[in-house]
C-alpha cells in the first residue's frame, strides 16, 4: 500500500465550495481509501491506497469524480505520492532555514506537466520583489512580502501553464510529509 496526499484547489476559501472534512473523509473511505486523515481545511487528504496513481484511471480523476458526485463541485485534484513531498521539501532552492524575516515560502503542485510553450511564458515573467523556480511538475516560490501581494499567485501559474496547480505554505508541505510519515511507520 502506497502513501498519498491529495491537495483539492480551491475549497473552502471565501465560502466557496465549502467541504467539511468529515465528509470528505468519508467520501475517500467510500472510494475504497484507507487510513484517510485530513489536514486542515485547505482539501489535504492523506491516505493509503494499492492503487497506483496513474493506473487505467488516474487516481486524481477518480477523486474529483467522487467530489463531483457527492458535493456538486468541480474541484481539481493533485495527487502526490509521499516520497515526491519528501523530494520536493528535499530539493527546494530557496533553504527555508535562510529566509528573511517577513519572507516565506511555498510550492505551486501542478496537476500535469506543462508545455514547453507554458514554460516559455512562465520564464519570461519576472519580479522585482519574488522570486520563483519551475522544477518539473512544482514551482517554488519564494514571497518576500507574502503570497497575496506575490505575481506569482495560484491563478498566475495556472494562466501562464495552462496546467491546473494548487499552492501550499512550507509549513503545510512539512506537516504533509511528517504526517506521511507517521501513516508509513503505524
Amino acid at each position: 500500500m502506497g502513501v498519498y496526499i491529495a491537495l483539492l484547489r480551491g475549497i473552502n476559501v471565501s465560502g466557496q465550495k465549502l467541504i467539511k472534512m468529515t465528509e470528505l473523509k468519508r467520501m475517500f473511505e467510500e472510494l475504497g481509501f484507507s487510513r484517510v486523515q485530513t489536514y486542515i481545511q485547505s482539501g489535504n487528504v492523506l491516505f493509503e491506497s494499492a492503487e497506483p496513481q496513474q493506473g487505467e484511471e488516474p487516481l486524481s480523476k477518480r477523486i474529483e469524480r467522487g467530489i463531483e458526485e457527492v458535493f456538486g463541485y468541480q474541484v481539481p485534484v493533485v495527487i502526490r505520492t509521499l516520497d515526491e513531498l519528501v523530494h520536493i521539501l528535499a530539493n527546494c532552492p530557496f533553504p527555508a532555514d535562510t529566509l528573511a524575516p517577513g519572507e516565506s515560502l511555498y510550492a505551486a503542485l501542478l496537476a500535469e506537466s506543462p508545455s514547453p510553450e507554458g514554460i516559455e511564458r512562465l520564464l519570461a515573467c519576472r519580479s522585482d520583489i519574488d522570486d520563483y523556480h519551475l522544477a518539473g511538475d512544482e514551482v517554488y516560490i519564494l514571497c518576500r512580502q507574502g503570497l497575496g501581494k506575490s505575481l506569482f499567485s495560484n491563478n498566475f501559474l495556472e494562466k501562464k501553464l495552462k496546467v491546473a496547480a494548487t499552492t501550499r505554505n512550507w509549513q503545510t508541505m512539512n506537516k504533509l510529509v511528517q504526517l506521511g510519515q507517521a501513516m508509513e511507520l503505524g
